[in-house]
């Protein structure tokens, strides 16, 4: 379509066309030797693996004696359409048929101790667990109780709330967070959490 030897310079026609005047000037790159040698590899890989991310799949190359980072291996297993499969918390779906209720602590004002009950349920980043627990708001904002489980079904959010009403009085209003995503626990252990909790 780009007449190179038209009067019309190649930039004028690249607009006239509506393409980049990059991609006119462009040479295809060939893909190097050397990742197309571990780009067969990765594929043998993921056939073996299929839960392998690019951590572990960068450590396996290492071992076989190639110099790679997870990087350059992420990068390469989206050139090549492939990911790790594995099950992945899905949280932002909303279950169908479920009632979402109104916020009730938006201009609310907590001013008292037990007059607004929080649950939260968090998903520590890089573990593949589920940290349920139940807070007052009062001045401290400390933790009641709390569970840890693998799963996602909602019996140990139960337990959590069950224990904090038994040893304390029930809030006046109980309030979760539904929208909750992937939260880095670093400070949060469960040995701090059972000292809040006393």
């Amino acid at each position: 379509m780009i007449d190179r030897e038209h009067e019309l310079p190649i930039t004028k026609q690249a607009q006239a066309l509506d393409i980049s005047r990059g991609s006119v000037y462009y040479l295809p790159w060939p893909v190097p030797e050397r990742d197309l040698t571990i780009m067969r590899r990765l594929d043998q890989m993921h056939m073996d693996y299929p839960f392998a991310d690019t951590v572990m799949l960068s450590g396996l190359l290492n071992g076989e004696g190639f110099a790679i980072g997870r990087k350059h291996v992420g990068t390469l297993m989206k050139k090549m359409g492939i990911s790790a499969h594995y099950r992945k918390p899905n949280t932002s779906k909303p279950e169908p048929g479920h009632k979402i209720f109104p916020y009730l602590l938006r201009s609310l004002e907590v001013e008292r101790a037990n007059q607004a009950g929080h649950g939260l349920r968090l998903y520590p980043a890089g573990q593949r667990l589920c940290l349920s627990r139940f807070a007052y708001w009062t001045g401290t904002r400390r933790v009641l109780s709390w569970r840890l489980s693998i799963t996602m079904d909602t019996s140990f959010c139960i337990e959590a709330v069950q224990e904090a009403v038994e040893k304390h009085e029930s809030p006046d209003i109980f309030n979760t967070d539904s929208k909750c995503g992937s939260v880095s626990l670093p400070s949060l252990r469960p040995a701090r959490l059972s000292q809040q909790a006393t």
